[in-house]
């Protein structure tokens, strides 16, 4: 690791004022040019450790980045995560507060509800659908506490940014119908994603590392050198499978899956 202690706590304790304030800061790859991915999940770490501290309960986690555009375009070879903590779930058709985010964007996923404790090393795609309760349609909301271009150099958002800003993860809601993972090929499960009513992109979870339950089980290899595991109860997104929507105040998201019904909010 490239940072110190301190580095790290500084700018864990930067993202959370940034949240709090709805103020970006200025990308950690233009301030610590050496900062290693390692670093940026140990900075994740400490956030969330802040929020715990403030009351906040881990529901789950988030896998970023699966689609093979989106690991080009950042110069990466694997997806990254996230955590999901109890203020960001959000009800079905109902709506999400404008003035809580920075910049918001909306994905379309899959979300794993996990019925038995599941953890690497050698975990399986087979492992994750012996392991899942249900799989249900989400909305991912996205904000960025960092700021996406550097004013000064220009320079975009690097993965460690992403990394350290929670995955860019802000909110996340669950709707449509549950189905139990072996009820349908997952990869086949489609949406359309509408914006105030037009259509502004389409996808397949088969985007997702060719299978969603694919993602699920990196992650629990992933987190398994950490002593960490996927728990029952717990959620999982596994990745979207559309290019981010960007959303305003008086939006309203809704993607529809067909046979597996449609989730929704409203930007109020």
């Amino acid at each position: 690791m490239a940072l110190s202690q301190q580095d790290i706590r500084v700018a864990a304790e930067r993202l959370h004022q940034a949240e709090k304030s709805r103020r970006q800061i200025r990308q950690l790859s233009q301030e610590f040019p050496a900062i290693t991915i390692e670093d940026a999940y140990a900075i994740q770490t400490a956030w969330i450790e802040i929020k715990r501290a403030e009351g906040r309960l881990v529901k789950g986690h988030k896998i970023g980045l699966t689609s093979k555009a989106m690991q080009s375009a950042l110069n990466i070879d694997e997806p990254d995560s996230g955590v999901l903590l109890d203020d960001m779930f959000f009800a079905d058709g109902g709506l999400v507060p404008s003035d809580r985010f920075i910049a918001t964007r909306v994905e379309v996923e899959l979300a794993f509800i996990m019925g038995k404790h599941l953890s690497g090393p050698d975990c399986t795609l087979f492992d994750v659908l012996n392991a899942t309760e249900f799989v249900v349609p989400a909305l991912e909301i996205l904000d960025t506490r960092i700021q996406r271009v550097d004013p000064e150099t220009k320079a975009t958002r690097k993965i460690f940014d992403t990394i350290a800003d929670n995955a860019a993860n802000a909110g996340i809601v669950l709707g449509g119908r549950p189905l139990r993972p072996l009820d349908a090929d997952l990869r086949w499960i489609g949406a359309l994603c509408y914006r105030n009513g037009q259509l502004e992109e389409t996808g397949l979870a088969a985007g997702v590392l060719n299978h969603p339950a694919t993602a699920v089980a990196w992650l629990a290899n992933k987190i398994a050198p950490l002593g960490l595991a996927l728990e029952p109860g717990q959620v999982v997104l596994a990745g979207s499978f559309i290019r981010p929507i960007e959303t305003r105040k008086g939006d309203t998201v809704q993607a529809d899956y067909g046979p597996y019904g449609t989730v929704s909010c409203y930007f109020a």
